[in-house]
């Protein structure tokens, strides 16, 4: 098998049936969820999977659900065959490359188009694209308080959409295993309640961020940035890792932490969405350092949304 190309599947029950079948073989199943345009840090949550299965599955599928008409679905990057080839190169190799077209299609005319104009819904109420084209979808996931902070005040779809079609996606994949990054901290811990909640019966595994060589955490996004702006990004990752050395040094009150990060991020022409400090497993803010912690970040360089995070324990 060594040196195979990956199945490619685009249809729900060609999948259920391919796991069903590796399953019945004594096969345990590993599965890594991704919107595509893959780097570096989508192949180390692959190489986590092979470490805990048989057999691993990847997903490449960009979500309706999770964005607003206001955000970027339409220009979200993609390159299937750059992203196949990189999955082909992946030590030990991936089984399966999961490509659905629509995931939200039920035999309706969808409407949905990713490049399509959307507009809000009425009275102004946000909405995701996914509700706005109209493809009768009405059957959604809430991870009620843990989806509240964060990326949820600026993004009130988002983890609705998330935890959606990761429900969705479990539910046709039929995984043992599921792998997510930690730069998406929030959405990790959301999956990870949502798994114990609903009892499925999947270990969800959070791999370490991955980072540039200069300290950028990794993104699909990063390709947006001009040259200029993605130097004066490397703010953010800075700032945090000196924030953590000052709460190791003694200094864990949060709110000094917090002033320093945001200050070093508009000095360098960024703008913060949030800058928390937030308790490791309920999320929720705290005033000083007493247990494992989070500092997370979200900030717009340009048109670019990019997060990171560090992870604090004194």
């Amino acid at each position: 098998m060594a040196g195979k190309e990956p199945l490619v599947i685009t249809g729900k029950d060609e999948m259920r049936r391919w796991s069903r079948s590796a399953r019945a073989k004594g096969k345990t199943i590993g599965f890594v969820p991704t919107m595509g345009y893959l780097h570096e840090g989508h192949l180390s949550l692959i190489q986590e999977s092979r470490k805990h299965a048989d057999l691993t599955v990847v997903s490449i599928y960009v979500n309706p659900g999770q964005f607003s008409p206001s955000e970027d679905l339409s220009t979200y990057p993609s390159d299937f065959l750059g992203d196949f080839e990189k999955l082909k190169s992946v030590p030990g190799r991936v089984d399966v490359v999961f490509h659905p077209k629509n995931l939200y299609d039920y035999g309706q005319n969808d409407g949905f188009n990713k490049g399509e104009n959307r507009v809000k819904g009425k009275q102004g109420k946000v909405v995701s694209c996914l509700e706005n084209s109209g493809v009768g979808h009405e059957t959604w996931i809430r991870v009620e308080r843990l989806e509240k902070g964060l990326c949820g005040k600026s993004r009130p779809v988002f983890f609705r959409g998330v935890a959606t079609i990761v429900t969705k996606l479990f539910n046709i994949v039929e995984p043992d295993v599921a792998v997510f990054g930690k730069k998406d901290y929030q959405q990790w811990k959301i999956i990870e309640r949502m798994v114990r909640d609903l009892d499925f019966g999947i270990k969800v595994i959070g791999a370490d961020l991955v980072r540039h060589s200069d300290g950028l955490a990794k993104s699909s996004r990063n390709v947006n940035l001009s040259p200029e702006e993605r130097v004066k990004a490397l703010s953010i990752s800075k700032s945090l890792f000196n924030a953590k050395r000052a709460a190791e040094k003694g200094n864990i009150n949060c709110k000094e932490l917090r002033d320093s990060v945001v200050r070093a991020i508009h000095e360098a022409g960024g703008k913060v969405d949030y800058a928390e400090i937030v308790d490791q497993e309920s999320l929720e803010t705290t005033e000083e350092i007493k247990r494992p912690a989070v500092f997370c970040v979200a900030a717009w360089f340009g048109n670019v949304r990019l997060l990171d995070n560090m992870e604090i324990s004194v």
